[in-house]
């Protein structure tokens, strides 16, 4: 799939081109929706979600900037005993514009982001993981394989998990290469056979977590049964 146009300038540079920026807008949602009927939730979904999370951000943001603006009297209402003030924006700006077109985008973006998690979690639910022998004491780093249905063959990883503290929170980021692929014929190898190859391959790993994942799904590898493994991987790695 080509990059896709739901580039962040495209919210915030608004000016006479509001209703330009809708179609856009709808268009390369529908575009990614449209993968997604085939399966083909990743990256698309990552970048919708994090997409939404700096819109809602931009809209935090401008509601504080509002408050700092000037404001003007607009209405009294002597009955009630209330004065009505509104927002003076400085000349020149779009704000109004961008905060406009985020609002009215971000319900667009949801549904959209609703229907990624919705096969997101049909395919993490119909994907298994074991660990391979016994687990290790330190398991930020080893192999996972993971079954490519579509091409028959089970794919090889390495992986390195690294942990990032905060004041406020913990953040895994996983790094993983690729190793080989093996075919799946007639004569399958164990999941204990393969990592026993890997150590004899891989010196530096003489004791590896290693973690083998199944599945029935025939569905795209790299878009969808990869990247769901890979957050399986952390889920289960921060579990134990």
């Amino acid at each position: 799939m080509p990059e896709s146009e739901l580039t962040l300038s495209l919210f915030t540079k608004v000016r006479d081109d509001f209703e330009k920026r809708q179609y856009i807008i709808l268009a390369e949602l529908k575009k990614i929706s449209s993968e997604f009927q085939y399966y083909k939730v990743y990256p698309q979904l990552s970048m919708l979600v994090e997409l939404r999370r700096t819109l809602k951000d931009i809209i935090t943001r401008l509601s504080d900037l509002r408050n700092k603006f000037p404001k003007r009297l607009s209405k009294i209402d002597w009955v009630n005993r209330t004065i009505e003030h509104e927002v003076v924006f400085v000349d020149g700006t779009d704000l109004a514009a961008v905060e406009n077109l985020i609002m009215w985008a971000l319900p667009n973006l949801d549904k959209v982001i609703h229907e990624g998690i919705a096969i997101h979690e049909y395919v993490e639910k119909e994907l298994s993981i074991e660990h391979v022998g016994i687990l290790p004491n330190y398991r930020n780093e080893g192999y996972f394989f993971v079954p490519d249905i579509r091409k028959q063959k089970l794919n090889l990883f390495r992986f390195e998990l690294s942990i990032f503290k905060s004041s406020e929170d913990k953040y895994r980021s996983l790094k993983t290469r690729f190793l080989k692929a093996l075919e799946q014929g007639s004569v399958q190898l164990s999941p204990s056979s393969i990592k026993l190859e890997l150590i004899r391959e891989e010196k530096e790993l003489p004791n590896p977590a290693t973690y083998a994942f199944d599945t029935s799904l025939d569905l795209p590898f790299d878009q969808t049964i990869l990247p769901v493994a890979k957050r399986k991987l952390i889920q289960a790695i921060a579990e134990q």
